[in-house]
């Protein structure tokens, strides 16, 4: 007779990430979706990101459409069978082959700068704009991580970019290097929010699609309130005392009510199926 045990090592085997990994118990967590308004306008920041992302998706008619594919992409690979996670990484691969261009001009970057979606540099820039705004929802919807904790997790995250195609060695070794790599990349002169970033971020914070709207204010809120302040003033997002105010009653809300919600709206959906099966199968 198969135990519990041997059962649920026989499941963990076929996955890239065990329940017991650090990215595991943070990942699943849906509140770090409040922090993908961040996440997309730090990677629009970048003129070759924004470039690629302008010219080869529908963005402008369904902004989030990104940030939601990009996220089931990263479920699929932490909490699904590694079946199932190879498709997904295998369809991310099929859409990056197809994105390459040229970045139009009147960016921060010389004219006739090419992009391509399988840039290794870029791929890193996508991912750490991830890693990076996971970690700080975490922290401020959920609870502070440790040090150790931040540790386990960005170990876990360096897997995560190798399975993604990113080359090891430019990989940063330790939290403190990846910590490094974010402030130069957004200190950077190349790194500038240019005319297509604030065109492309107009749809994000005010979204066409009228289901979005009533969140809309909210969402401009916290997107603001989680952005460096260079970032911030860079878009044209207005902040002051009292939205600094709102930004911290509605953390304070979601950290506090966030035990009391019901597991659909508190984890995410491919965690509680990966949870089930080695629960009940």
């Amino acid at each position: 007779m198969t135990s519990q045990s041997d059962h649920s090592k026989r499941i963990i085997s076929g996955q890239f990430f065990s329940p017991d990994s650090k990215i595991w118990q943070v990942d699943r967590e849906m509140a770090l979706l409040l922090a993908g308004g961040r996440a997309l306008l730090l990677q629009l920041a970048h003129p070759k990101v924004a470039a690629g992302v302008a010219a080869h998706s529908r963005f402008r008619e369904n902004p989030l459409a990104r940030l939601q594919r990009t996220m089931n992409t990263m479920w699929s690979i932490v909490f699904d069978d590694a079946q199932n996670a190879r498709s997904a990484l295998l369809q991310v691969t099929n859409i990056h082959k197809q994105v390459h261009g040229m970045v139009q001009p009147g960016e921060s970057v010389p004219i006739g700068t090419r992009y391509d979606a399988q840039d290794p540099e870029l791929l890193l820039w996508v991912h750490a704009t991830l890693i990076d705004s996971a970690i700080i929802a975490y922290d401020l919807f959920v609870k502070p991580l440790s040090a150790e904790e931040k540790s386990l997790y960005y170990e876990d995250s360096k897997k995560l970019a190798q399975l993604f195609g990113i080359p090891n060695p430019i990989i940063p070794a330790s939290p403190a290097d990846f910590n490094a790599y974010m402030m130069s990349m957004m200190m950077s002169d190349a790194f500038a929010v240019g005319p297509m970033a604030r065109s492309l971020a107009h749809e994000i914070v005010y979204p066409r699609p009228w289901l979005l709207r009533p969140a809309a204010p909210l969402f401009r809120v916290v997107t603001a309130g989680l952005l460096p302040e260079r970032l911030r003033n860079a878009y044209g997002l207005s902040w002051n005392e009292r939205r600094e105010k709102i930004f911290r009653l509605v953390a304070k809300a979601i950290r506090y009510s966030r035990p009391l919600l019901p597991r659909p709206l508190r984890i995410v959906p491919n965690a509680r199926s990966a949870e089930k099966r080695l629960r009940f199968d």
